[in-house]
């Protein structure tokens, strides 16, 4: 079983909430919420490579069960429910 940190946690969470925000978003507005979803997922994916080598765990299995973690919590109407990107 994959060991998902706190932080991986918040880190998704994070990166799928500045995904919501784009949502009806257009022009500048729209290029800008982008660059910040885009910023929030690059730290997710840099935390994630960094905690597989570290654990000497598969990355993609480890990325898969936070993804899954973060949106069964969303699904059991733990947290705002988001646009997935």
């Amino acid at each position: 079983m994959v060991q998902l940190p706190d932080e991986l946690i918040k880190l998704e969470r994070s990166a799928d909430k500045e995904c919501a925000q784009l949502a009806g978003l257009t022009g500048e507005a729209d290029d800008t919420q982008w660059r910040r979803w885009r910023e929030a997922s690059e730290k997710v994916q840099a935390a994630v490579t960094a905690h597989a080598e570290s654990a000497e765990s598969n990355r993609h299995e480890l990325e898969q069960a936070v993804k899954k973690a973060v949106r069964h919590a969303q699904q059991e109407g733990l947290l705002l429910s988001v646009v997935h990107c």
